[in-house]
């Protein structure tokens, strides 16, 4: 008989909760928005405006939403939580935030509350892009042997940066932090309980957004000196916890989290994982060589390999930070769906279902219309948040559905230079270096919502690659992942699986003829050859005209 696992799905505005069994059925799921959502223009409570570039969130939020869309998910389901073996979590990364050594964030503490740097920072908070570039040049100038792992930056949505940002600009909250953690480290600590000493963090975060590896650990306390005597000192004692992968048991459920969820207590929950590297279970692709896309607010793509290659402009390569016993690759784009919403709301429409016959009857190239997607700054191949989009070539002809393809077009000529860049293992366009010197790519997956409600999008895509795009037929792929691992953390005496690519295969991964298959238009994908060039000078361009 199937069993079932509950997968939790932290995104940027809301929380899903889904229910899949080990046969892959998803038997029922529910979304809750966050009470405060994105907490981008003053803090709660409060008419002061927030700096720039920042972007918080409310941690209670995170517990409330995942205790009603899990209580909503059951009542779906016809279920009354018993069934329950195990419960998985991905979370955006890096958002991170500090808090005290029972777990309580400084946020909500009376004496903090108003300090901006006392709340959450989301993955997209952009506060620390100053201390980013201090720390890269930094570790360039000492030679540090975990910048080759990150393509030679240190990104300014990370996590130390965003701890160091803390440290210069508000000395008292960071003083009165007792520990800093990421937040699917920290919802996974609320849900098993205790104090810091038995806090879990896990090694996709760690090893993705805080250069950290089985092998060297964190950077040395000298490099962290050289940055800051502080950041430093809050390293070395205000960091607790044990490493644990994604899949392994970081505790069970406690007593009072079980009441609040309507789930039983006791029910093993797995360490977190990033919410995209959770689309590469959740869409079943347990192999290497299989691109997984997972397209929303942002972009990230995953790719696991056999191999370890030095490649300059990628997000992070590490060992075992997808599935176990392989390396896996991590690139992005900072605005997809952010992008598409942007312009939304530019154009003032409330969709672009009326938008898309009319776009798509252009000709490649928006009757010579370019854009720059770098709308939230570039973070692959330049990891640099600073830079800007454009459009260029508008002339009074051109309306909305050109201004719509050529947003597309941009975002898929930046797969496809991510894609090259994978392959020939560099970012370089006029790189002489061959297919052999980076790792393969043969099949690609696209996953989360956008594909489904975008299908032109994705359209755009396949003709730019000239390569076959199968779209997964689930809306949810970070969060069947989610209960993949919850699946795994249950332990093969509960379930029929015994390892994190058994249970992917078995729950979430679907015949290509079930796929939406997307397949490139030979006359497109020939004319989109010269726009890509055109788009790689563009880039050039306004990458030498950093803001």
């Amino acid at each position: 008989m199937p069993v079932i696992a509950l997968g939790l799905d932290f995104g940027t505005e809301s929380v899903r909760a889904i229910l899949v069994d080990s046969d892959g059925r998803e038997v029922g799921s529910a979304v809750h928005a966050f009470e405060h959502g994105q907490i981008l223009d003053a803090l709660p409570g409060s008419t002061e405006s927030l700096p720039e570039r920042f972007a918080l969130q409310c941690p209670a939020d995170w517990i409330e939403s995942a205790a009603i869309a899990t209580k909503q998910a059951l009542a779906a389901a016809g279920l009354n939580g018993d069934e329950i073996v195990g419960i998985g979590v991905d979370f955006t990364s890096c958002t991170m935030l500090p808090a005290k050594h029972d777990g309580t964030p400084l946020c909500e503490l009376d004496s903090l509350k108003s300090r901006p740097l006392a709340w959450p920072k989301l993955w997209k908070h952009h506060g620390a892009l100053d201390q980013a570039d201090r720390m890269t040049a930094i570790a360039k100038e000492r030679d540090e042997s975990f910048l080759k792992r990150y393509g030679g930056v240190i990104g300014l949505e990370w996590f130390f940066p965003k701890m160091l940002e803390t440290i210069e600009q508000d000395p008292e909250v960071a003083e009165a932090a007792e520990v800093w953690l990421e937040a699917g480290d920290w919802l996974v600590w609320q849900l098993v309980g205790g104090d810091s000493k038995s806090l879990v963090r896990s090694t996709c975060q760690a090893g993705y957004k805080a250069m950290w590896s089985a092998d060297e650990g964190y950077p040395s306390q000298d490099y962290f000196d050289a940055v800051h005597p502080k950041l430093a000192e809050a390293v070395a004692h205000r960091m607790p916890g044990e490493m644990l992968s994604p899949g392994q048991v970081a505790g069970q459920l406690t007593d009072a989290m079980a009441t609040q969820f309507g789930l039983p207590a006791g029910v093993p929950v797995s360490a977190a994982i990033i919410d995209a590297h959770s689309g590469v279970p959740g869409v079943g692709a347990a192999e290497p060589g299989t691109l997984v896309m997972v397209l929303g607010t942002s972009s990230c793509h995953m790719l696991n390999a056999t191999k370890m290659v030095d490649m300059p402009g990628v997000a992070g390569v590490v060992e075992g930070g997808i599935l176990p016993g392989l390396f896996g690759y991590e690139t992005g784009q900072a605005a997809v769906g952010d992008a598409f919403a942007w312009l939304l709301k530019l154009l003032n429409r409330e969709s672009f279902d009326d938008l898309a016959k009319d776009a798509m009857s252009l000709p490649p190239g928006a009757e010579g219309v370019a854009c720059l997607d770098w709308l939230n700054g570039c973070r692959t191949p330049l990891m640099d948040g600073s830079v800007r989009g454009a459009f260029t070539g508008l002339g009074m002809q051109h309306g909305p559905a050109h201004l719509y393809l050529a947003l597309m077009e941009a975002s898929a000529f930046g797969v496809r230079w991510i894609v090259e860049m994978l392959r020939h293992g560099s970012a370089d366009q006029s790189s002489s270096s061959s297919v052999d010197a980076g790792v393969p790519i043969e099949r690609i997956i696209a996953t989360g919502g956008l594909p489904h409600h975008n299908r032109a999008f994705v359209e755009v895509y396949a003709d730019v690659l000239g390569m076959p795009i199968e779209i997964h037929p689930s809306t949810q792929g970070p969060a069947v992942g989610a209960a993949v691992l919850g699946m795994v953390a249950a332990g093969p005496k509960k379930t029929p699986f015994a390892s994190i690519a058994e249970a992917a295969s078995a729950m979430a991964a679907v015949p290509e003829d079930q796929c939406d298959l997307i397949l490139p238009r030979s006359e497109r994908t020939q004319a989109y050859e010269p726009l890509y060039d055109r788009y790689r000078q563009l880039a050039d361009a306004v990458a030498q005209q950093r803001i």
